[in-house]
């Protein structure tokens, strides 16, 4: 008699999704060691499960890809949410076909899907209902914001939180259920939008299971053998970051022009550009002091090394600094909602992080703020991190039922 069989549909824009998923997978497997994972998705989180050894299922080739949709519809140090999910809606519908397919096709005992608003589309429209195993969606962010104030994206980020705010008609339909990444004080009080419903109010019946932590922090602990084992010496250490999409270039340039400035206030200063999967180390514009590499694995190592980070506003980069308790500037993407409107509030309620925003600072402004916060201890309170476990949790709970 076989195991339990899962399929988990990793979210494909960017790199903190199949991270946190992997996560998750982890602690599945010690609930019930038996328990079989297949994995859909694309680029770049195939590469990622396909280097962890995970098993992809043959209809990852028609999944399409978000992360190039996001590509498309930003740059510069920007991306609309509301401008992506409007181009990424036909992909949804296809990928919906797909998922649903796959499901069937594997025969899975549950699905599960990070982030996966293509089934909730599909579903509420009736343009593809869901397969009938249950089905366990990952949220970390609650309703489309409006951040330019244009009418299209005002009419868009409306339609779209009308069936979001509907989601519980997917989400608490029979064995379903919706998991929270985060704390409930991480959804807004405040409606979906004109004539639709309290955000925290609709989020009641899910469950928030804290954050998700990919690594163990106990590994983190003997910072001096950390930096000796990752080829870091004494020197100050300053690593930037843009995660797994190619909007990231002008801060890393950014982050490049100051170095020199910082480094004639701070003898021995080093810095790290990680450029992700998606940005050719090469092609930066940089001074050749300054470091760079292309897709690290277990960048948490070298964030835990670091003296101060730089990054963007991706939840998941921005929580493994702060549960990290490493100091961190970040520059949330102008005009993304969950960055912008969600994440940064989190991390100031925390007391955590400097933000920043690229079209205000300058190569001088940043020196300075790079000098001020070198190695400066963080004076904010842990955050919970247990989310894996509790979301492996529930979703094996619907996978013995």
């Amino acid at each position: 008699m076989r195991g339990r069989r899962v399929l988990f549909v990793s979210g494909s824009l960017g790199l903190g999704h199949v991270k946190r998923d992997l996560a998750i997978a982890a602690e599945m497997r010690r609930i019930d060691p038996g328990v079989e994972i297949l994995w859909l998705g694309a680029e770049p989180a195939t590469s990622v499960l396909a280097s962890a050894g995970e098993t992809l299922v043959a209809e990852a080739v028609d999944y399409r890809n978000d992360t190039a949709v996001a590509e498309a519809a930003g740059g510069a140090g920007e991306l609309s949410q509301t401008v992506y999910a409007w181009r990424a809606l036909a992909g949804w519908i296809h990928n919906a076909r797909v998922i649903k397919r796959a499901a069937l096709n594997a025969g899975v005992d549950v699905l599960v899907g990070d982030e996966t608003y293509e089934l909730l589309v599909a579903d509420l429209t009736k343009i593809s209902v869901l397969p009938p195993m249950p089905f366990v969606i990952i949220y970390d962010f609650l309703a489309l914001d409006v951040t330019t104030g244009g009418p299209f994206e005002r009419l868009g980020a409306w339609f779209f939180n009308f069936l979001w705010a509907q989601e519980g008609r997917v989400t608490g339909r029979g064995r379903n259920t919706a998991l929270f990444v985060g704390e409930r004080e991480d959804v807004a009080d405040r409606e979906f939008g004109r004539f639709l419903a309290n955000r925290r109010k609709v989020a009641e019946h899910m469950s928030f299971v804290g954050y998700v932590l990919t690594f163990p922090l106990e590994e983190t602990l003997d910072r001096d053998g950390l930096r000796r084992r990752l080829g870091y010496g004494s020197e100050p250490l300053v690593v930037c970051t843009v995660g797994g999409t190619s909007i990231g270039r002008e801060l890393l340039e950014l982050c490049g022009r100051a170095y020199l400035l910082a480094a004639e206030n701070v003898p021995g200063l080093r810095m790290l550009l990680v450029c992700g999967p998606r940005l050719d180390p090469a092609s930066l514009d940089v001074p050749d002091a300054v470091e760079r590499a292309g897709m690290v694995p277990d960048l948490w190592r070298h964030f835990a090394a670091c003296d101060l980070a730089i990054t963007q506003g991706g939840g998941t980069t921005t929580l493994e600094l702060e549960a990290l308790r490493r100091p961190f500037i970040y520059f949330p993407l102008k005009g993304h909602a969950e960055q912008e409107l969600t994440i940064a509030p989190r991390l100031a309620r925390h007391g955590a992080g400097v933000r920043m925003t690229l079209e205000s600072t300058t190569p001088e402004s940043l020196a300075r703020v790079i000098i001020d916060n070198l190695g400066k201890p963080p004076e904010h309170p842990p955050i919970p991190v247990d989310g894996a476990r509790l979301a492996a949790q529930a979703i094996m709970e619907r996978a013995r039922t």
